[in-house]
């Protein structure tokens, strides 16, 4: 069985943000990369969150949708952040 990485960012919600997981533990709703970033600070994965990579695969999991997606698919505004 495929381990997943610690840090998950669900789905949007249709009204916007996405629940984040670490290590399967809900930490927020992220609005944007920024509070991602953040949440990811608090948790100890990173000294200063622009040091975090969003993009590694080992690291960040985004389900439905990536990085720049924060509204569901009845949602407005893809993008912010």
């Amino acid at each position: 069985m495929a381990e997943h990485p610690p840090v998950i960012v669900h789905p949007p919600s249709p009204a916007g943000g996405r629940r984040v997981t670490v290590h399967g533990q809900i930490v927020g709703l992220a609005h944007g990369r920024g509070d991602v970033a953040e949440f990811l600070r608090h948790a100890g994965l990173a000294p200063d969150a622009e040091d975090i990579d969003l993009d590694a695969p080992g690291l960040v999991e985004w389900r439905g949708g990536d990085k720049e997606t924060w509204r569901g698919p009845e949602g407005q505004g893809q993008g912010l952040g």
